[in-house]
């Protein structure tokens, strides 16, 4: 049984939410008009009554994107999971159709689990040949001020792509969970937020090139080692000038090309700060204001 629906439709050449249901724990908020009046998409808030997901919660939603309509799922905060109770799993499935034309942009804050959590989420998204989907999959350490790091026992987030005639584009599954010899916060080093960001669609053409080439340049300049650094490492590991060379860098990102004709465009994220991430993607995607009527993250 689904806890949420949403059906966005062109009513009168404007896209508007024809349908809209949803039952505790979850709740969807609407507004009449997100940026100007000649943009043309509609903006969907979804949030949790006691501002978070409870040990046990199994929240399941369906949407439908209809040709030529733009839609945006976001969220008002941060989504919170709760400690859980025994081995209880909260759970989140979300399918979405997207038809012709037409542009999803999944768009929500950060996921945090509190220590002891244990979360589980599943994203599907069924496309025609020229549908538009922006994804963004991002979670943090936990509640820093309380001191938890990777304390939660089980995140596991699975985001599918897939034609409507169910042929697989994407298929990806992330997982932390506690257990085994070493920890989370060892494995992380002092990462504290990991990110993943999807492109598809000809909607986004000139987004997908902007951020593959931002990656390539952030990375070359923070990665690069100057010439004959190597043997200066070798000569004494003493030399605290050698060092700055062997930081780690505070953002990492990759960039890959997916899906018939390079369609796709994922970039994967490791940050130490959750700023970081929100400067990043309020940057890479200010050009889809005008798609959207503001700029993402803002």
């Amino acid at each position: 049984m689904e806890t949420g629906v949403v059906v966005v439709e062109k009513v009168g050449g404007k896209s508007e939410v024809t349908r809209c249901f949803s039952k505790y724990p979850l709740k969807f908020i609407i507004p009449r008009k997100v940026g100007p009046s000649t943009t043309d998409a509609v903006w969907i808030y979804s949030l949790t009554y006691g501002g978070g997901i409870v040990s046990g919660d199994s929240i399941s939603c369906e949407f439908t994107i209809r040709d030529g309509c733009t839609a945006v799922l976001t969220t008002q905060a941060s989504t919170k999971v709760y400690k859980s109770l025994g081995s209880k799993c909260s759970e989140q499935f979300m399918e979405a159709r997207v038809g012709s034309d037409a542009l999803f942009a999944v768009i929500p804050d950060p996921v945090t689990c509190f220590s002891t959590a244990r979360y589980s989420q599943k994203q599907v998204f069924r496309l025609a040949s020229d549908s538009n989907l922006v994804i963004v999959d991002w979670i943090t350490s936990g509640r820093h001020e309380r001191g938890e790091k990777w304390d939660f026992e089980l995140y596991k987030s699975t985001n599918h792509i897939i034609s409507d005639d169910d042929q697989p584009f994407f298929l990806d599954t992330v997982l932390l969970e506690r257990e085994g010899i070493a920890s989370m916060v060892e494995h992380m080093w002092n990462y504290q937020v990991i990110a993943m960001v999807i492109l598809w669609g000809p909607k986004l053409r000139h987004i997908q090139s902007q951020v593959q080439e931002d990656v390539r340049r952030m990375m070359s300049e923070q990665l690069h080692m100057p010439s004959g650094g190597l043997s200066r490492h070798a000569k004494s590991n003493s030399d605290p000038n050698s060092r700055r060379y062997f930081a780690k860098p505070t953002f990492i990102a990759s960039c890959s090309v997916f899906g018939p004709k390079g369609s796709g465009v994922v970039v994967r994220i490791a940050a130490m700060t959750t700023e970081s991430v929100y400067k990043f993607l309020q940057h890479e995607l200010a050009g889809m204001e005008p798609l959207l009527g503001v700029t993402p993250y803002c």
